[in-house]
């Protein structure tokens, strides 16, 4: 290694600390410049708290990527980029005029919080551990770039406007970008690789950590401590103005007093760590932090005391002095806490700072973005302007007492080797009779007397898990022809967008998710991709609640249920693996076909709890649903708030009931051999004319009955398609085992060939008023066409990929079989992964065809039409490749 001096130790550490601090500056501009584009726009609270969070969410994605490209480039370079991106994003501001602009320029301007991660990585390679916890403490001083643009920016705003604000501040990060490269060198890590000619990690090689728990703890308690203190950077300038009516100088100031703490002591937080330890000053930051958060949630209250001589009467309140004292000591606390975080990451993770690093920050600065929108909607919500500590008070809570659990367990450790079995908790593993490291469900007796009983336990977890998982998917497609009767002013097509983009969004995650179970494991993959869509579940209950709130929103929250979209993916090659070959047909077709049910659930369920207030006065308000002169009262939020409960409960089922199957173990390299297989592409093409025509008419059933028969309820009958869907899927697997799995598919499409033109002739037409009944008949034969195909084509996958292992094998030995069937097992989970994926993009396409149909020629028609072609497609690829006599898959 290159010999480094003090010197240079410095030139690197001043210039990444101010460079970051620059940045910091840019991203939390509107803080400040956001209060006046409010009143411009007259934005909402929900939407300026959107405006506010945008730069957050995209600083913080960003920070995974930069993270890795600073340790495969070099940090130098990469933060050279970020500074010049974020500077001319920041300068097109002052060209904008309307909302989405504004947000489409905030994600430009969000680059400049992802300098974090760059410099995490570059600082870190000037110093030796022992001296980087006080080095990255230093350097995190930067965030006090937010407290500069708080002090300043008002003063620069009164005088000068908005727009100059912006100018200056970009002016500036251009400044420091040409500063930094001319003062700083190229880390030596980075010169050493050079010189030897050592090819740096491939991206997908340094997110290989990422793979370990410890990462993810890390990233919670950096939600807590960065997230919140983003947030409040953000926030509090609102605060001070709404809740104690300062004018904007003086609560620019006081905001900036908060953010000076929060930043200022994170050096001694790091030095601290060095000194004390991490853990000890972790502790600490939580309990002061859970203390102050219960102080500043309380709201001014009024009592009434009836006493013996009369009432008395008399209020508590916390004052300007004792609310910014409190605040003050929050941030301190908060300083503490992240440099105690990130004091951890060279540590464990000395040859990957950037990307765990980059993770780590990724997940706090979602914080950021997140917490402000949802203080936004609290305010909307509750009329309360505490409510953010409240929020605050119980994450805090949390975050606490999952760590002294942590602790505890860690303590009570027994054989340090056991680590080698359970990777749940790093420093705390215990004998883990929840991974299986023997497992071999084709063994008859091994089946009979262990493997049935443990694979039947995990099915009966995952079905419920799935369900639910459709039903967040979903529910978009019931919530969606409610909107307008209850205030909400979106045009037809932006109602079919909302439905249409959890299919869309759903099946992007599936690509990924199909290749998570053999990477995490089945059990900790389904706990995580469950308790994931309680984000949408409660948000979906609070927007829903104010017609005010933005269609944006309302597009991110519809991308959100896309969660539930992707656990389809992993649930299906997770139960793949528990069964043998010979039962996989019907046990994947239970867990799809009763998953599937969640479909018919949302549609069933959803339309009874919004007609009752199911949670009392916990669950809000009712809306007043007004159509045709008719008025009543509904809870829509209930379409929402009804799963977590489940959901919750599903998640801890999971995490305690299910197993991993250490044998199923794969990285993506491994799995991604199937980007290989003919079989692979043909098998989502089949797949999408089955399970993406049932999920995408699942979607736009609903809104096609409302346009089609306007005076027909579609809640009433929405629920039956999906629902015979799901239950026949079942027997399409059965009937595959029995006749063959390309015969029942290839019959199955010439039916739904049938049913299609069966519904073009029951819908109305030029003169024609429509058969209701008939139309309702031809789709629930739809319905069951698709079902069936599910079942069939799913039975195909194992079929075709064992055959071809074993075909390669032949002859080679009993070793070279035994390797046959243990890869196309993992090849077939990864297809029935990756073709749901692609099929899953039917619940955007289907219902977004209807749509553009609509829109340009006034039926849906042509959108029926392009189905039938291509389901004439499918046909002809079953019938060649895998049914005819001389196909060279017969299946």
């Amino acid at each position: 290694m290159p010999v480094i001096n003090s010197s240079q130790q410095k030139h690197a550490l001043t210039a990444s600390t101010v460079a970051f601090t620059t940045c910091f500056a840019v991203w939390t501009i509107f803080s400040i410049i956001g209060l006046q584009i409010q009143k411009d726009l007259h934005l909402s609270e929900t939407e300026f708290g959107l405006l506010v969070g945008t730069p957050i969410l995209s600083g913080s994605l960003i920070r995974l990527m930069l993270g890795i490209w600073s340790d495969q480039y070099g940090g130098r370079i990469v933060y050279l980029l970020v500074m010049v991106t974020a500077a001319i994003a920041t300068l097109l501001l002052t060209t904008v005029e309307t909302y989405i602009m504004f947000l489409v320029t905030a994600l430009g301007i969000g680059v400049a919080g992802g300098s974090f991660a760059v410099g995490i990585a570059y600082v870190s390679r000037w110093f030796p551990k022992e001296q980087q916890g006080t080095a990255l403490g230093i350097f995190g001083l930067g965030n006090v770039g937010a407290a500069v643009t708080k002090f300043v920016a008002p003063f620069v705003m009164v005088a000068f406007g908005w727009h100059a604000v912006a100018q200056i501040w970009a002016a500036a990060l251009l400044l420091m970008a040409a500063v930094f490269w001319y003062v700083t060198d190229d880390e030596p890590m980075l010169k050493q690789r050079r010189k030897s000619g050592v090819k740096p990690d491939s991206f997908l090689k340094q997110l290989e950590p990422l793979k370990d728990m410890r990462v993810w703890r890390f990233s919670l308690y950096y939600f807590c401590v960065f997230g919140a203190f983003v947030a409040l950077a953000l926030w509090l300038p609102r605060y001070l103005v709404g809740a104690y009516g300062f004018d904007i100088k003086s609560a620019g100031m006081l905001a900036a007093a908060y953010s000076i703490f929060a930043s200022l002591f994170r050096a001694l937080g790091g030095w601290l760590s060095d000194r004390y330890g991490a853990r000890v000053l972790m502790y600490w930051t939580f309990i002061v932090a859970t203390l102050c958060t219960f102080f500043l949630s309380y709201p001014p209250t009024d009592y009434i005391v009836h006493g013996i001589k009369g009432d008395i009467a008399f209020s508590l309140a916390i004052q300007p002095m004792g609310f910014i004292l409190l605040v003050s000591v929050l941030g301190l606390f908060m300083s503490f806490g992240k440099a105690a975080v990130y004091k951890h990451i060279p540590v464990y993770y000395p040859d990957n700072v950037g990307a765990v690093g980059g993770a780590v920050g990724m997940i706090g600065g979602l914080g950021g973005f997140l917490l402000p929108l949802t203080f936004g909607m609290l305010n909307d919500l509750t009329g309360i302007w505490s409510s953010c500590f409240m929020l605050l008070f119980v994450l805090m809570t949390i975050a606490l007492t999952w760590m002294h659990f942590s602790i505890v367990r860690m303590e009570r450790r027994v054989v340090p080797e056991l680590a080698k079995i359970s990777k749940d908790l790093h420093e705390l593993s215990h004998p883990a009779p929840l991974v299986l490291t023997d497992w071999n469900p084709e063994d008859k007796g091994f089946w009979e007397t262990t493997g049935k009983r443990i694979a039947t336990r995990n099915l009966w977890i995952s079905i419920p898990a799935l369900l639910l998982a459709f039903a967040v998917w979903m529910v978009w497609s019931v919530v969606v022809i409610n909107l307008p009767s209850i205030g909400f002013k979106y045009t037809t097509n932006e109602l079919f967008w909302l439905a249409a983009l959890p299919g869309l969004s759903g099946a992007t995650l599936r690509i990924f998710y199909s290749f998570m179970v053999p990477i995490f494991g089945g059990r900790r993959w389904t706990t995580i991709s469950t308790a994931s869509l309680l984000l949408p579940s409660v948000w979906i209950g609070f927007a829903v609640q104010n017609p005010e709130t933005p269609y944006v929103l309302m597009v991110v929250l519809a991308l959100l249920c896309g969660f539930g979209g992707g656990n389809f993916a992993s649930s299906m090659a997770n139960i793949s693996f528990f069964y043998p070959q010979s039962q996989k047909g019907t046990a994947l077709g239970l867990n799809a076909g009763l998953g599937n049910l969640g479909v018919s659930t949302v549609q069933f369920v959803v339309p009874l709890v919004i007609a009752a207030g199911v949670f009392g006065s916990l669950g809000g308000e009712p809306q007043e649903w007004v159509k045709a002169g008719v008025s009543k009262s509904i809870w829509l939020q209930n379409a929402g708030f009804i799963w977590v409960p489940f959901i919750i409960a599903t998640s801890i089922a999971a995490w305690f009931g299910m197993n991993d199957i250490a044998s199923a173990k794969a990285s993506f390299k491994e799995q991604s051999v199937i980007f290989k297989r003919k079989h692979n592409w043909l098998m989502c093409w089949l797949y999408t004319g089955t399970f993406g025509s049932f999920i995408g008419y699942a979607a736009g059933f609903p809104m096609l009955i409302k346009i089609l028969f306007p005076e027909v309820n579609p809640t009433e009958y929405a629920f039956l398609g999906p629902l015979v869907g799901a239950l026949i899927r079942p027997v399409g697997g059965w009937l595959a085992d029995k006749l063959g799995g390309a015969r029942v598919t290839l019959w199955n499409f010439v039916i739904m060939i049938c049913a299609v033109f069966g519904v073009l002739h029951f819908m109305p037409s030029a003169g024609n008023p429509g058969d209701f009944w008939g139309f309702l008949a031809m789709f629930m034969l739809l319905f069951i066409t698709t079902g069936i195909g599910n079942g069939s084509t799913f039975r195909m996958i194992p079929v075709i990929f064992m055959t071809e292992r074993l075909c390669a094998a032949k002859g080679q030995g009993i070793d070279a079989i035994a390797k046959a069937k243990k890869d196309a097992a993992k090849e077939a989970a990864a297809v029935l992964g990756f073709s749901s994926a692609i099929a899953a993009y039917g619940a955007f396409f289907i219902p977004k065809s209807y749509g553009t149909a609509i829109s340009m020629t006034g039926t849906p028609d042509a959108a029926l039409y392009c189905f039938i072609a291509f389901y004439l497609g499918c046909i002809g690829i079953t019938w060649w490749f895998y049914a005819r006599k001389t196909a060279a898959m017969p299946c």
